[in-house]
């Protein structure tokens, strides 16, 4: 059952996501933020008032995903990428990002927070960071 609503043209967009954001991180990876991109929806704090769909979330701007902002979000999804995306949609959460509300690839270590978020752990190149639940109490 899908903890957000998304029709086939959701899916795709956030399987592009996915892709663009995290292809070389692997599946892993692009589950992690599909996690944040979910997370994103869910949640009514923060930076994320009022991004209810998955559309909004991905073109967010400012504060979105630096490759819809930058021009690399332009590969077509394909159906690994889909059926990655329908699985976040349906609930599945990884860590280190189940409850993060971000993620960035920095140069060195991450930092132990980010904006005031504690950093949640990193997978290969991206770092998570996720709100305390007195934030953001809606993605725990």
């Amino acid at each position: 059952m899908a903890v957000i609503k998304a029709n086939s043209e959701d899916v795709k967009l956030l399987a592009r996501l996915l892709r663009a954001e995290a292809e070389g991180d692997g599946e892993q990876g692009m589950l992690l933020v599909g996690n944040v991109g979910v997370n994103r929806v869910l949640v009514d704090c923060l930076d994320f008032r009022d991004i209810r769909d998955i559309n909004r979330m991905v073109f967010q701007n400012p504060g979105g995903f630096e490759s819809t902002q930058k021009g690399y979000f332009y590969q077509r999804a394909r159906q690994s990428e889909i059926r990655l995306a329908q699985r976040v949609i349906n609930g599945e959460r990884v860590w280190p990002a189940s409850n993060a509300l971000w993620f960035f690839r920095p140069v060195g270590d991450c930092p132990p927070t980010w904006y005031d978020q504690q950093n949640t752990g990193r997978f290969k190149a991206h770092c998570f960071f996720s709100p305390t639940g007195d934030d953001c109490p809606e993605v725990y």
